[in-house]
């Protein structure tokens, strides 16, 4: 019986993987180690009764009171905060989820690694903001790390059986997000809620944010270029409406290998839960008769200045990942609150590298997860700074 763990199990992708696991036979299957989420303590400890877990962790100290009392008479333990998080993660677990959104799961799946088992990666910023520390722990502990990303898992199932030395290029692709059809002029005055609708995937608040500015697609650029260790010039993104090719990877023969699925992260989910081996998954089969055509476009720099800004990151290295990770998350809660306009965030997450340059910040090499913390907490308050005098408060 495999132990299992889920870091951020009241998501999107948390809710997808326990799902999956309750397919598999949850609780007389797995041994579930720990289950961690947010303010929604209901759903999580409703996860937490349903597979048995040994501890249920809420991020924020103030809603412990709410899990202790869903949890009641249940047996299982409670916890809350951030040393919580990384106690959970301290237990020995076969296989961890890290699916908590932002630089917040960068600490816990650390922690994961030190077990020497599989940590399936669905929080993309771990890689961004220390991707060489974050590779190094795994090899350290003869751990193994297995993408989530849907883009990030198809160029890995792509590689299966080949020779990186044969590849010539990777290319990611993006549905475009709310706004692809959406004339220059229009973005300035979209909303938070029109920007939180997804046009392909059902997805949380934030990421269907960052995936209408392409700042998801931008991170995933950077976690390309350190998951499989490629130049950042033979990496390229294609719009790609239909959201069904989600990788592809280019050979020096002149071959192209697609992976093709639904819009559903739980194959994503699946085959990191199953790998080496495919089971059956709970997913839709794609009819490509019934879908026609595929259609592909090479994105608009001026629309979507967010993969330029990845590259200049890529380019400069050291702690300038955890830099743009910090002040995009700074910059979407301020779009979010009303403090920016859409088409402001590029610009405060541009100003803000800027900054940090000048006061030389960014050339401060990646030591360990102390410096990245440091340069998280730096980029925060310029950001802040930026916002600020954006909006004149």
């Amino acid at each position: 019986m495999r132990r299992v763990s889920v870091f951020g199990a009241t998501g999107s992708i948390g809710v997808a993987t326990i799902e999956l696991l309750q397919s598999q036979g949850g609780a007389e299957a797995f041994g579930i180690v720990a289950l961690t989420g947010g303010r929604n303590t209901d759903l999580l400890a409703r996860q937490a009764r349903a597979l048995k877990a040994e501890v249920a962790v809420t991020a924020h100290e103030e809603c412990l009171e709410d899990l202790r009392a869903a949890l009641a008479g249940s047996g299982i333990e409670a916890a809350a905060g951030p040393a919580a998080l990384a106690e959970a993660a301290d237990r020995p677990a076969d296989w961890t989820m890290s699916a908590i959104v932002g630089a917040a799961g960068l600490v816990p799946g650390f922690r994961a690694l030190a077990h020497g088992t599989t940590l399936a990666l669905a929080n993309k910023e771990s890689l961004v903001t220390a991707g060489p520390l974050l590779l190094a722990e795994a090899a350290k502990h003869g751990a193994r790390i297995l993408p989530v990303d849907s883009e990030h898992s198809g160029i890995f199932q792509a590689l299966v059986g080949e020779d990186m030395a044969a590849v010539e290029r990777i290319v990611i692709t993006a549905s475009g997000g709310a706004f692809r059809d959406w004339p220059m002029e229009r973005l300035a005055q979209a909303t938070v809620a029109e920007a939180s609708t997804h046009p392909n995937w059902a997805m949380g608040q934030r990421i269907t944010i960052d995936s209408a500015s392409m700042f998801n697609k931008a991170l995933e650029v950077i976690e390309t270029r350190e998951f499989f260790g490629i130049d950042p010039d033979r990496i390229e993104v294609l719009v790609h409406p239909e959201s069904l090719v989600h990788a592809l990877v280019g050979f020096a023969d002149g071959a192209l290998m697609a992976h093709l699925g639904p819009p559903d992260m739980r194959h994503a989910i699946g085959y990191a839960l199953n790998w080496p081996a495919r089971a059956q998954l709970p997913v839709a089969r794609l009819d490509l008769a019934q879908i026609g055509r595929l259609s592909f476009s090479a994105p608009d720099p001026e629309r979507y200045p967010a993969l330029r800004l990845a590259r200049e990151v890529m380019a400069a290295g050291g702690l300038a990942g955890a830099a743009f990770n910090a002040a995009k998350e700074a910059a979407l809660d301020a779009f979010i609150a009303g403090r920016v306009g859409f088409t402001e965030m590029a610009a405060v997450v541009e100003d803000t590298l800027e900054r940090l340059a000048g006061e030389g910040g960014l050339g401060i090499p990646l030591a360990d997860l102390d410096n990245v913390v440091e340069m998280d907490r730096l980029a925060r308050i310029r950001a802040g700074e930026v916002i600020a005098a954006r909006s004149g408060r």
